[in-house]
């Protein structure tokens, strides 16, 4: 009997991202956990944070400082082996292997070779975007093996789902094959995210990003400082974390708002969705970073429309897929902090135009974005590949 929750299954699907589990991921369990006719088995290097609420299927080659166990993760680093997996994944029927981002697919690659299963892999975002010379530039030793290898990946890699239209551009520019190349979106929950009643906390403006150069977080400051006047309850709750908060806090000071601007740092999921929830807009001003590093689909943005909270932001990368400008949102031109200013103003000084924009966004979120019809979806691909594996 194949192992999966106690029950017989007739398939698994390794889930691979070498750091799993990580807080800021949680849409690659969501989206795994709602698999009905494939059992997921995670795979990684290491453990970032808890398994899925009852879900044993992990398999990881390095927890804690256990010598043996860094022993296989560097083996799997530098050698790129599939050895360390195969003998804890004999137990599973494994008809396929699902790897997140690119980065994991190029060490997921020699794995499926080795058990002669397809691989398909999920481009998110950065791992498209970013140029390889800013991979191997990085130093991260991840990185700099994908970056190496990325060439043959590209075209030994079964199929290659992209997260928006933009990252399938991006894939097609990076040298993706055309043919190998499918739009998918990841999905949410739209019946957990049920519409709000009411159209927010007035003057409140929520941000959930990791803080760094592609959120834009800096022109969302500078956006805030030009409406003091106009606006003088108006003010910004900031809920993640990164390297640029010293630099982002220091800003704040500088443009005299630091009273307005709350910086909460990492806050459990269902916390920030209380938190966007009570928003009068979500603000997402993402931009393309220096090294090439750009959004895919934020699925907070996903999720803010759910809730049925209207999104302002920059028109940059995928946010447009989830952003119907003046329906259920605005967006700016990329680094255009007036036009920015100008969307926030126009939203904190209209509480029927949130309301009425906010019911369009949930009524986006639940025709394109659905998790149980994604994931219907997602099956019927994993078929196909299946299918055209034995054709």
């Amino acid at each position: 009997m194949a192992r999966g929750r106690g029950y017989a299954v007739r398939d698994h699907v390794a889930v691979v991202r070498l750091q799993l589990f990580k807080p800021s991921e949680t849409f690659i369990t969501a989206q795994a956990e709602q698999l009905k006719r494939f059992a997921p088995v995670y795979v990684g290097r290491t453990c970032h944070g808890p398994a899925p609420l009852g879900r044993d299927d992990v398999v990881v080659l390095s927890r804690g400082s256990k010598l043996h166990d860094f022993s296989k993760a560097a083996q799997l680093l530098l050698l790129r082996s599939a050895r360390p997996f195969l003998k804890p994944l004999a137990d599973y029927h494994l008809r396929l292997i699902h790897a997140h981002f690119a980065i994991d697919g190029t060490f997921a690659l020699p794995l499926a070779k080795r058990l002669s299963i397809p691989l398909v892999t999920t481009l998110h975002g950065f791992d498209v975007t970013r140029t390889r010379q800013s991979l191997i530039r990085s130093g991260r030793p991840a990185l700099v093996s994908a970056a190496l290898t990325m060439g043959k990946f590209r075209t030994q890699g079964d199929l290659f789902l992209c997260v928006s239209k933009f990252i399938r551009d991006k894939a097609l520019e990076a040298g993706y094959p055309d043919h190998l190349l499918r739009l998918h979106y990841i999905g949410i929950d739209t019946n957990r995210l049920q519409l709000r009643q009411g159209a927010g906390e007035s003057g409140l403006i929520v941000h959930v990003a990791r803080l760094v150069e592609k959120k834009g977080t800096i022109y969302l400051l500078r956006a805030l400082a030009q409406l003091r006047e106009r606006h003088p309850d108006a003010r910004l709750a900031i809920v993640g974390e990164g390297p640029l908060r010293p630099t982002l806090e220091a800003e704040a000071k500088s443009l005299g708002i630091a009273d307005r601007v709350t910086f909460l740092g990492r806050r459990p999921n269902t916390e920030v969705l209380d938190i966007v929830r009570s928003a009068a807009l979500m603000a997402v001003p993402s931009v393309v970073a220096s090294n090439g590093d750009a959004e895919g689909l934020p699925i907070v943005n996903m999720e803010a429309s759910a809730l049925g909270v209207p999104v302002v932001g920059f028109d940059s990368a995928g946010i447009s897929e989830a952003v119907e400008h003046g329906k259920t949102g605005f967006l700016a031109p990329e680094r255009d902090v007036a036009g920015l200013a100008r969307h926030v103003d126009t939203l904190l000084g209209n509480e029927e135009l949130r309301r009425t924009m906010g019911q369009a966004a949930r009524a986006l979120a639940v025709r394109e974005f659905d998790q149980t019809r994604q994931t219907e979806k997602l099956e019927d691909i994993y078929d196909d590949v299946l299918r055209d594996r034995v054709s």
